[in-house]
């Protein structure tokens, strides 16, 4: 079975990695969490911006891109100035998923300048992080392009943030694997300790407990391991840590009859070496946990 037609079918099995480009909340729920972050900065007593700034001086900036890089975060930076400035007049030079170079515009934001300043830091960190998630993820998928594998993401995110992290990585290119911890069956190392390393027996459980349709993947460190997640019908086999003579070896093996996904010791210089062992998917922790905040900036006129 050809590798896309394996994705497909795992998909109807209710687990595949999710793309585009839909920002993952609504409006109501995107204008509590700027709320939040406001309040946490207390946004509203900002003592500087009073004791500086006339009260009804008016103000444009602009937020600038100082490097390279993919933009992600859009909707909550334009949320924060609003939420500071129901009258802001907010103007966006790009869209989220949109590369820019260095020195190109971003937003372009009018309004009174006590609200545009208290919610400068907000909607910069949350440009910025995203940003920097979203330009990581980029240069993963450009580093493997022609190749038919496709960059994942991982649970390793920011507590409290998981939905927009995965929503940076989508604008980046990449894509994301489970969301959450019921979202599919992930058997790792530590679950088949409890069955005694019984790979088989681990799967059959799952199958009998989880809800019908339900994709189960088995983390597999060595051939044995992968040859008993094929006898047990494993739906996505995690080859974790292995090395590239390792991973063919595996990806052969396997030969259609699972989902391959490389996991582990994936870094920028690697990860083409490892996309051309054959691999359906390269999930990559660093994407969320190590990105880089991007860097931008907000400059007033």
């Amino acid at each position: 079975m050809k590798r896309s037609r394996r994705v497909t079918a795992l998909a109807e099995r209710g687990f595949a990695p999710v793309s585009g480009l839909r920002f993952p909340y609504a409006r109501l729920m995107t204008e509590t969490i700027v709320r939040n972050a406001l309040e946490e900065d207390c946004a509203a007593s900002d003592i500087t911006s009073i004791a500086t700034v006339v009260s009804d001086r008016r103000s444009r900036c602009t937020i600038v891109a100082r490097e390279p890089g993919v933009i992600a975060g859009i909707p909550l930076a334009r949320e924060a100035f609003r939420q500071r400035d129901p009258n802001v007049s907010v103007r966006t030079a790009v869209k989220d998923g949109q590369r820019v170079q260095a020195m190109m515009p971003v937003i372009f934001v009018t309004g009174h300048a006590r609200g545009l300043l208290s919610a400068e830091r907000v909607a910069l960190n949350f440009l910025q992080r995203l940003s920097g998630v979203a330009s990581l993820t980029a240069k993963y998928v450009d580093a493997i392009k022609g190749t038919g594998a496709k960059i994942l993401d991982t649970r390793k995110t920011t507590p409290g943030w998981r939905r927009l992290e995965k929503y940076a990585v989508r604008a980046g290119g990449g894509m994301n694997h489970r969301m959450d911890l019921s979202a599919a069956v992930l058997i790792k190392d530590n679950h088949l300790a409890a069955v005694g390393g019984d790979v088989e027996l681990a799967v059959q459980r799952a199958r009998n407990i989880a809800p019908p349709r339900t994709a189960v993947e088995v983390e597999c460190d060595n051939l044995d391991q992968v040859r008993s997640a094929l006898v047990a019908r494993a739906d996505v086999i995690m080859l974790d840590n292995m090395s590239n003579a390792m991973l063919r070896q595996a990806v052969e093996l396997v030969d259609g009859r699972a989902v391959t996904e490389a996991s582990g010791g994936v870094t920028l210089d690697r990860v083409r070496s490892i996309a051309e062992t054959g691999v359906d998917w390269i999930s990559v922790g660093a994407l969320t946990h190590s990105a880089r905040a991007m860097d931008l900036a907000l400059d007033f006129e």
